[in-house]
């Protein structure tokens, strides 16, 4: 080959290297997909710590393709305004807790009616098999990506309630299907933020709460409430949810990982939160040496009838609504009984 051939060779190549290393498609190709996440609890929560855990996973999965910038503590979006931020694109993913606006989410809603779910890992499956059944109307604005709960919530207390009879005029901090529950069954609900309940305890305002059991550890209230009662009382459903825009501009591969994932995060999170709830427990008495009382049978049978009103309630409002209720109820029992297994 003569020079003049090499040269043009090479010039050639020179030209297809440069092209191919400084040409804005391939800069785009390099750089990942950035994704905003929004939270409204506190980063050490575990609502947040599901966050971190679905964010490394997703990064990984798709080998850096994406780059997911989280925002816990409601600094990009609060409780209130997750769901319709997230339809707006202020941020491109972020978790939301149904039980904050009951009148909206009445198929997932539903979880959080008193029925005895055992633990967080069987409401957060029972929640992901509803979602699947019944794709509810209210999240067809979004792509859900996971559903979970957090633990059921249960009695503790400064003074000891061994029966029904022991919590009337009990006063207990408690929110949302958890105060309507107290109610029916003769205590006295007080509503107030979990920040405010030490201090509340402390002065004798309320003489208890009812949650999930974390908080003993987390909130510090096994300090003051050395008496826990399990009545394996409602839970609080919460999803993870995309913005439809930014869901249809992700690759087909980075879309599978995110689709593969749905039932895997809802089941990592519950277990987490049961891990984290024997934890708890476990610190509790090894610190503070914590009673834990057990219904007895009979007195669960008697709960479980004081509050079918709240089953009854639920029910009329969803036929209302238009909603399959019986079949909703039937398939939420189902579930659970498969799970409990």
């Amino acid at each position: 080959m003569n020079r003049k051939a090499v040269f043009l060779v090479t010039a050639v190549f020179v030209c297809i290297l440069f092209t191919i290393t400084f040409s804005p498609t391939a800069a785009r190709a390099a750089d990942p997909i950035k994704l905003t996440y929004a939270n409204f609890g506190p980063a050490p929560t575990f609502i947040c710590v599901q966050m971190e855990r679905w964010k490394t996973e997703v990064e990984k999965r798709t080998g850096g393709k994406v780059a997911i910038q989280t925002f816990p503590g409601g600094t990009l979006l609060d409780a209130k305004n997750m769901m319709d931020g997230v339809i707006a694109g202020t941020a491109d993913i972020g978790n939301l807790c149904m039980a904050y606006q009951p009148g909206r989410f009445m198929v997932t809603n539903a979880t959080a009616l008193p029925l005895g779910f055992r633990d967080a890992t069987v409401a957060s499956l029972v929640l992901w098999d509803l979602y699947e059944k019944y794709k509810p109307e209210e999240f067809a604005k979004t792509k859900v990506l996971a559903m979970f709960a957090c633990a059921p919530a249960n009695i503790y207390s400064k003074v000891p309630v061994k029966n029904l009879e022991d919590l009337k005029g009990l006063q207990l901090r408690a929110s949302g299907h958890v105060a309507d529950m107290l109610k029916l069954l003769g205590a006295t609900p007080v509503g107030m933020p979990q920040t405010e309940t030490p201090e509340a305890l402390q002065k004798g305002v309320v003489k208890g709460a009812v949650s999930s059991l974390e908080t003993l550890m987390d909130f510090k209230y096994a300090e003051l409430c050395r008496y826990v009662t399990i009545i394996n009382g409602p839970i609080y459903p919460f999803a993870v949810v995309m913005n439809w825009d930014s869901w249809k501009k992700l690759p087909p591969d980075v879309q599978k990982v995110m689709d593969g994932m749905g039932m895997e995060q809802s089941k990592w999170t519950g277990e987490y939160m049961d891990n984290h709830v024997k934890e708890s427990i476990e610190w509790s008495k090894k610190n503070y040496n914590i009673e834990i009382f057990h219904l007895p049978k009979d007195q669960m049978a008697k709960l479980d009838e004081m509050v079918e009103p709240m089953v009854g309630k639920w029910l009329k409002e969803a036929k209302a609504k238009g909603l399959p209720a019986d079949s909703i109820l039937a398939d939420m029992k189902a579930f659970a009984k498969k799970y409990s297994k």
